[in-house]
């Protein structure tokens, strides 16, 4: 059973909400001040964790994880039904904002690493206009299933974030992943970070904190 989410209230009437989808083995506090400090002051921060599940990359050992992982890579096979549950429990979490009286573009969705990946799929995945998407150091799973995949607007915003160190998940794979959104995302940019490996920097949380206040600007 996965642990409740994280969630840091607004500290003005809230009419926006940041939902941040963390990496293979962490939990949702692991992100959960970051993304506090990043937020306009009407924005509301959930921070889910996911529930532990055998991973294959793991030797098969249980680590909070979004879906099964074989590998870290663009090519290999990928768990694709983990995906879509773990996709289905996303857009849950976005609608009971929009059944709270969010609008779906006052909703921002983010995520590194594995957490990245889903954030990725499941905004593209998502009917309504969401107010965008933030990437750091992941790929586009199911990248060969898109454009056909797409239900958003192809204006949603997104901000792809990777390290040109990252030993984890390679700066590579994340340039693969911006060429397939690009081709057909109106809006997606991709922010390189010299001598960054497999985590944040100041800099890039500067640039998520601008992101959000241009996308989701407060009211």
């Amino acid at each position: 059973m996965a642990a409740a989410p994280v969630i840091i209230p607004s500290v003005a009437k809230h009419t926006s909400t940041l939902i941040f989808l963390h990496g293979l083995g962490d939990t949702g506090h692991g992100w959960a001040t970051s993304m506090g400090a990043l937020r306009t002051p009407d924005m509301k921060v959930i921070c889910p964790t996911a529930t532990p599940m055998p991973v294959t990359m793991n030797g098969g050992f249980r680590l909070n994880s979004w879906f099964d992982l074989k590998s870290i890579s663009i090519s290999d096979p990928e768990d694709e039904e983990g995906i879509k549950r773990a996709t289905r429990t996303v857009h849950e979490l976005i609608q009971s904002e929009i059944k709270a009286g969010i609008a779906s573009n006052r909703i921002m969705l983010g995520g590194f690493s594995q957490g990245g990946a889903l954030a990725l799929y499941a905004g593209l995945t998502f009917v309504e206009p969401l107010a965008g998407i933030m990437a750091l150091s992941c790929w586009l799973p199911m990248h060969k299933r898109f454009p056909g995949d797409r239900k958003c607007p192809e204006n949603v915003p997104i901000l792809q974030c990777h390290g040109d160190c990252d030993p984890i998940v390679f700066y590579k794979f994340g340039q693969l992943s911006s060429s397939v959104l690009k081709s057909f995302m109106q809006k997606s940019h991709f922010q390189t970070y010299e001598g960054l490996g497999h985590s944040a920097c100041d800099a890039e949380l500067a640039d998520m904190k601008n992101f959000i206040a241009t996308n989701v600007p407060r009211q």
